[in-house]
């Protein structure tokens, strides 16, 4: 039984819930990655005082940390502008660290394990000299990863502080340069918005905020995190739909930045899953309305599996494979055939060292 699921849905259903059921619901928000956000949600839906104790303590200390990390996260943005500012290279926050910083909804109970940042292409070698000198360095050591990470991502290989223990990922795009689906990474550093209390520090726009965070999701979302992205989505949206017109906006820039296809998804499984209001008329024009294809229906098949909280309570006979089904199509979306069998084969011959592998608490990244 999804009873995560259904908490997030209508948070009265807890109320209905036994002691056996409490606990197995603390463990499905456990492994998504949502004990603080379900906590927000049941503090504001005034059903604080109906959550028993030993759960609460639970939902809480996910709260805590949930605070006590954007604490951090602004401290960890302004250290990062200030090493940034000599080299006239504008900070532009991404994913959880830009909803923290910005005061967004999204922000609300959110955990995650580092920080994202968007920095233009031509000043990417000047961004990496600039953070090496002020303590980061880089936590890929193979040889080829970093080569795979410098020639053909959208990203450079993952930096840590020497001091702090900070992850940082700098993006010079937000997919792969050798994707099918090619966003402007100028447009959307053009469009990105300063932080009224945090000057220096920008974020995207809130439509291309939305977009991002669909597009990692629907492209290379890790699987123990998909039902927390969403919950991002969902709360992204009912900001955005306090202005009706904003749809219009949304579905224009989703088009002209080619993500009109991980929208159309988003909006999808929000809508179906989460109960997020979405407009009838938004929902025709991406084809929500319409069972869909058979590729939509084999996609809906997969994700009906795993935006769920990764937890054996929730997997049926079909879940390992809806997995390994959708590791593939975030391969086959992200590379061409050639690369990705040569990107394949590499791993396969000389997979990584144990000593390479990254610790058990970095799995879920941000």
């Amino acid at each position: 039984m999804n009873h995560l699921l259904a908490a997030l849905r209508d948070p009265q259903s807890v109320l209905q819930l036994s002691p056996s059921q409490w606990d197995l619901l603390i463990r499905q928000t456990r492994h998504a990655n949502l004990l603080g956000r379900l906590y927000e949600r049941l503090c504001a839906a005034g059903l604080e005082a109906d959550i028993p104790q030993r759960p609460r303590n639970h939902l809480q200390s996910g709260a805590i940390m949930a605070t006590q990390q954007q604490y951090s996260i602004r401290r960890e943005a302004r250290l990062l502008r200030d090493a940034l500012a000599p080299y006239e290279i504008p900070l532009i926050l991404l994913k959880g660290a830009a909803y923290v910083a910005g005061k967004l909804p999204a922000a609300q109970g959110r955990l995650f394990a580092d920080i994202d940042i968007l920095v233009p292409h031509e000043r990417l070698d000047a961004a990496e000299s600039a953070l090496m000198l002020t303590g980061w360095q880089s936590s890929v050591t193979d040889a080829y990863d970093q080569r795979y990470y410098r020639r053909w991502m959208h990203e450079l290989p993952a930096m840590r502080h020497i001091f702090r223990g900070t992850t940082l990922d700098v993006h010079h795009t937000i997919l792969p340069p050798t994707a099918r689906l090619k966003p402007d990474a100028r447009l959307l550093i053009e469009a990105s918005v300063e932080i009224p209390d945090l000057p220096g520090v920008r974020t995207l726009a809130l439509e291309d905020l939305i977009l991002h965070s669909a597009s990692h999701l629907f492209h290379e979302g890790e699987p123990d995190n998909l039902l927390r992205d969403l919950t991002d989505l969902d709360l992204l949206l009912q900001h955005l739909g306090r202005d009706d017109t904003a749809w219009d906006a949304l579905l224009a820039r989703a088009g002209r930045l080619q993500l009109s296809g991980p929208l159309g998804l988003a909006l999808r499984y929000t809508e179906s899953l989460l109960n997020t209001p979405i407009p009838a008329r938004i929902g025709k024009q991406v084809g929500n309305d319409t069972t869909g294809s058979a590729g939509q229906r084999l996609l809906d098949l997969l994700y009906s599996r795993m935006l769920r909280p990764q937890h054996p309570s929730t997997a049926d006979r079909l879940t390992p494979l809806a997995r390994k089904a959708l590791y593939i199509r975030a391969h086959w979306l992200r590379m061409p055939p050639l690369l990705l069998a040569y990107h394949l084969a590499h791993k396969a011959i000389f997979p990584p060292k144990l000593e390479e592998l990254p610790p058990m608490d970095e799995k879920k990244a941000a």
